[in-house]
Protein backbone atom coordinates (compact mmCIF):
# COMPACT_ATOMS: atom_id res chain seq x y z
CA UNK A 1 0.00 0.00 0.00
CA UNK A 2 1.08 3.42 -1.21
CA UNK A 3 -0.45 7.14 0.57
CA UNK A 4 -1.29 9.61 -2.09
CA UNK A 5 -1.11 13.31 -0.20
CA UNK A 6 -2.35 15.60 -3.11
CA UNK A 7 -3.77 14.68 -6.56
CA UNK A 8 -0.58 15.22 -8.48
CA UNK A 9 0.73 12.42 -6.61
CA UNK A 10 -2.78 10.50 -7.74
CA UNK A 11 -1.89 11.69 -11.52
CA UNK A 12 1.65 10.55 -11.25
CA UNK A 13 0.86 6.97 -9.97
CA UNK A 14 -1.42 7.20 -13.14
CA UNK A 15 1.86 7.97 -15.16
CA UNK A 16 3.74 5.35 -13.06
CA UNK A 17 1.15 2.17 -13.63
CA UNK A 18 0.06 3.28 -17.46
CA UNK A 19 3.89 2.77 -18.27
CA UNK A 20 3.73 -0.57 -17.18
CA UNK A 21 0.50 -1.44 -19.33
CA UNK A 22 -0.06 -3.37 -22.65
CA UNK A 23 -2.30 -4.41 -25.20
CA UNK A 24 -5.17 -6.61 -23.40
CA UNK A 25 -4.47 -5.40 -19.88
CA UNK A 26 -7.65 -4.98 -17.74
CA UNK A 27 -7.69 -2.61 -14.39
CA UNK A 28 -10.01 -2.36 -12.18
CA UNK A 29 -10.61 0.98 -10.06
CA UNK A 30 -12.19 0.58 -6.81
CA UNK A 31 -12.79 3.90 -4.70
CA UNK A 32 -15.91 5.79 -3.55
CA UNK A 33 -17.02 8.84 -5.49
CA UNK A 34 -13.76 11.97 -5.39
CA UNK A 35 -11.17 9.08 -4.40
CA UNK A 36 -9.12 9.91 -7.61
CA UNK A 37 -10.01 6.93 -10.28
CA UNK A 38 -10.57 9.24 -13.20
CA UNK A 39 -7.38 11.24 -12.05
CA UNK A 40 -5.26 7.98 -12.01
CA UNK A 41 -7.06 7.14 -15.46
CA UNK A 42 -5.43 10.66 -17.03
CA UNK A 43 -2.07 10.13 -15.41
CA UNK A 44 -2.20 6.38 -17.54
CA UNK A 45 -3.42 7.97 -20.63
CA UNK A 46 0.00 10.69 -19.99
CA UNK A 47 1.83 7.49 -20.26
CA UNK A 48 0.03 6.31 -23.45
CA UNK A 49 0.52 9.79 -24.96
CA UNK A 50 -3.58 9.86 -24.75
CA UNK A 51 -5.25 13.49 -23.62
CA UNK A 52 -8.59 14.82 -22.85
CA UNK A 53 -10.11 12.19 -20.50
CA UNK A 54 -12.58 12.78 -18.78
CA UNK A 55 -14.80 10.28 -16.44
CA UNK A 56 -17.57 8.46 -18.65
CA UNK A 57 -19.98 8.40 -15.92
CA UNK A 58 -23.02 10.01 -18.47
CA UNK A 59 -21.69 7.73 -21.45
CA UNK A 60 -20.47 4.59 -19.27
CA UNK A 61 -17.98 4.01 -22.03
CA UNK A 62 -15.52 5.67 -23.71
CA UNK A 63 -12.99 4.78 -26.35
CA UNK A 64 -9.44 7.06 -26.33
CA UNK A 65 -8.05 6.25 -29.99
CA UNK A 66 -4.37 5.38 -29.76
CA UNK A 67 -1.64 8.02 -28.73
CA UNK A 68 2.31 7.59 -28.69
CA UNK A 69 2.15 4.47 -27.32
CA UNK A 70 -0.06 2.76 -30.27
CA UNK A 71 -2.53 0.95 -28.37
CA UNK A 72 -6.13 3.11 -27.35
CA UNK A 73 -7.43 3.04 -24.30
CA UNK A 74 -11.00 1.65 -22.93
CA UNK A 75 -12.17 4.48 -19.81
CA UNK A 76 -15.57 2.41 -18.62
CA UNK A 77 -17.65 4.39 -15.67
CA UNK A 78 -19.68 1.25 -13.99
CA UNK A 79 -21.27 3.25 -11.34
CA UNK A 80 -24.49 3.72 -13.62
CA UNK A 81 -24.20 0.34 -14.19
CA UNK A 82 -24.58 -0.99 -10.82
CA UNK A 83 -27.02 2.16 -9.86
CA UNK A 84 -29.35 0.69 -12.24
CA UNK A 85 -32.86 -0.26 -11.96
CA UNK A 86 -32.36 -2.46 -15.00
CA UNK A 87 -30.75 -5.54 -13.75
CA UNK A 88 -30.38 -6.66 -17.77
CA UNK A 89 -28.57 -4.12 -18.68
CA UNK A 90 -25.06 -4.86 -17.45
CA UNK A 91 -20.95 -4.63 -18.62
CA UNK A 92 -21.70 -7.31 -20.27
CA UNK A 93 -23.94 -5.68 -22.60
CA UNK A 94 -21.15 -2.85 -23.68
CA UNK A 95 -19.19 -5.25 -25.92
CA UNK A 96 -15.70 -4.77 -24.80
CA UNK A 97 -14.52 -8.41 -25.56
CA UNK A 98 -14.63 -7.23 -29.35
CA UNK A 99 -12.19 -4.34 -28.26
CA UNK A 100 -10.13 -5.42 -25.42
CA UNK A 101 -7.32 -7.80 -26.69
CA UNK A 102 -6.07 -4.77 -28.53
CA UNK A 103 -6.53 -2.09 -26.00
CA UNK A 104 -5.73 -1.45 -22.38
CA UNK A 105 -9.08 -1.01 -20.14
CA UNK A 106 -9.88 0.82 -17.33
CA UNK A 107 -12.85 0.61 -15.15
CA UNK A 108 -13.81 2.30 -12.49
CA UNK A 109 -16.94 0.73 -10.36
CA UNK A 110 -16.23 -2.43 -11.74
CA UNK A 111 -16.09 -4.27 -8.93
CA UNK A 112 -17.49 -7.80 -9.29
CA UNK A 113 -18.63 -6.88 -12.81
CA UNK A 114 -15.05 -6.81 -13.85
CA UNK A 115 -14.22 -10.10 -12.92
CA UNK A 116 -16.61 -11.58 -15.83
CA UNK A 117 -14.43 -9.45 -18.13
CA UNK A 118 -10.73 -11.01 -17.36
CA UNK A 119 -9.21 -13.60 -15.35
CA UNK A 120 -5.98 -11.51 -15.94
CA UNK A 121 -6.86 -8.32 -13.71
CA UNK A 122 -5.14 -5.46 -11.99
CA UNK A 123 -7.65 -4.48 -9.07
CA UNK A 124 -6.84 -0.72 -7.98
CA UNK A 125 -8.35 -0.34 -4.06
CA UNK A 126 -8.33 3.52 -3.16
CA UNK A 127 -9.23 4.60 0.26
CA UNK A 128 -9.81 7.81 1.20
CA UNK A 129 -10.99 7.64 4.81
CA UNK A 130 -8.32 9.45 5.91
CA UNK A 131 -6.69 12.56 4.92
CA UNK A 132 -4.51 11.13 2.35
CA UNK A 133 -5.55 8.50 0.04
CA UNK A 134 -3.99 4.91 0.45
CA UNK A 135 -3.89 3.00 -2.95
CA UNK A 136 -3.24 -0.60 -2.78
CA UNK A 137 -3.34 -3.25 -5.79
CA UNK A 138 -4.12 -7.05 -5.76
CA UNK A 139 -3.29 -8.50 -9.30
CA UNK A 140 -5.23 -11.65 -10.51
CA UNK A 141 -3.49 -13.88 -12.75
CA UNK A 142 0.33 -14.72 -14.17
CA UNK A 143 0.05 -11.32 -15.60
CA UNK A 144 0.63 -9.60 -12.39
CA UNK A 145 2.27 -12.10 -10.39
CA UNK A 146 5.04 -9.49 -9.52
CA UNK A 147 3.33 -6.28 -10.03
CA UNK A 148 3.80 -3.67 -6.91
CA UNK A 149 2.39 0.08 -7.02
Amino acid sequence: MITISTPEAMFQLGVKIGSQLRAGDVLVLNGPLGAGKTLLTQGIGEALGITGITSPTFVISRIHKTGSSGVPLIHVDAYRLIQSENPIFSLDDLDLDSERENAITVIEWGGDLAARLSDERLEIFIDRTKEVREVSAVGHGSRWKNFSL
